[in-house]
């Protein structure tokens, strides 16, 4: 059901259990999958994880880079008649959003995901636990430079309707200028990771490309965040038969803290910091003289 995205009804000649049976097995083991391996298959980066994607980011012409954020919509075949104006949206179909961030090896570093079709990626953000950790003060230190300018937050690749805050770099609309169509063009480039990452979880598990059958949305929260998991299991996986183990050492593992914070004042400097949009100005146009400086003659 999670790998083919057929029905329960259709496995019960294959498997011989009745359908209601299929349903409740499938139910208790993403709750299992979830339960078991969650901790480590959702983190949020740690020292570790965050200094790999930070020379990651190096590499491809953008120091100081996390990853790429965007949203996803799974559309929710049997979703119940009352519910269905809060969840249709630009699809024209009752949708369920997932917001994640995703790293170049198709790691999902971020996944949030239950809010109705009808919110925009921005509405989205602003519900999401994505800045919890950097906002409450326990994510790994980035520190980097620019073009001779000092940053101390990561950034994430996204689309135009991102807001214009200091931890996202979006394209510029109608570049004019040679350095501008470059940097336009290599971010739409990198970007296109999470899209790819959204692209692999479908092709390994159907239930989450074609229509959800369930009624309730905290089972498919669940589908969605076991497959997601098992995601991220592949990947590591994949990774390990290359050769590649920088997964083995996570180290301590880094978790949101929604306790009361213990100076009120730094806390809002941060959120400030977060949502400067003059150092997204300056942080773009600094991006634009690096790649130019660094690939743009070749």
């Amino acid at each position: 059901m999670l790998t083919y995205g057929v029905a329960a009804d259709a496995t019960d000649d294959y498997i011989r259990i009745a359908e209601s049976t299929a349903v409740e097995s499938l139910k208790r083991f993403v709750k299992a999958i979830v339960e078991i391996f969650g901790d480590e298959y959702l983190r949020s980066p740690n020292d570790n994880d965050t200094a790999r994607l930070l020379t990651i980011g190096e590499q491809k012409g953008f120091p100081g880079m996390l990853g790429s954020i965007d949203c996803m919509h799974w559309k929710w075949k049997n979703c119940p008649t009352a519910c269905q104006g809060q969840f249709i949206g630009h699809v024209h179909e009752p949708t369920i959003i997932l917001e994640a961030v995703a790293s170049h090896d198709l790691w999902i570093w971020h996944a949030f995901f239950g809010l109705p079709g009808s919110h925009n990626d921005i509405n989205v953000l602003h519900r999401s636990h994505l800045f919890a950790n950097l906002a409450e003060g326990h994510a790994p230190e980035v520190n980097y430079t620019i073009n001779d300018h000092n940053y101390t937050m990561g950034y994430y690749l996204a689309d135009g309707i991102y807001p214009q805050w200091a931890t996202f770099v979006k394209p510029i609309p109608s570049p004019q200028g040679n350095k501008r169509k470059y940097f336009t063009k290599v971010q739409a480039a990198v970007r296109k990771e999470v899209e790819r990452a959204f692209g692999v979880l479908q092709s390994c598990f159907a239930i989450v490309r074609g229509p959800a059958r369930f009624w309730d949305q905290d089972t498919l929260g669940q589908i969605m965040t076991a497959c997601i998991i098992m995601h991220n299991m592949i990947v590591e996986d994949e990774q390990d038969a290359e050769g590649d183990h920088h997964f083995d050492a996570m180290g301590e593992v880094v978790t949101a803290s929604h306790r009361p914070t213990a100076k009120l004042q730094a806390f809002l400097r941060t959120h400030l910091a977060i949502t400067n949009r003059e150092t997204h100005s300056q942080l773009r146009d600094d991006l634009v003289e690096h790649l130019w400086e660094k690939y743009g003659g070749v």
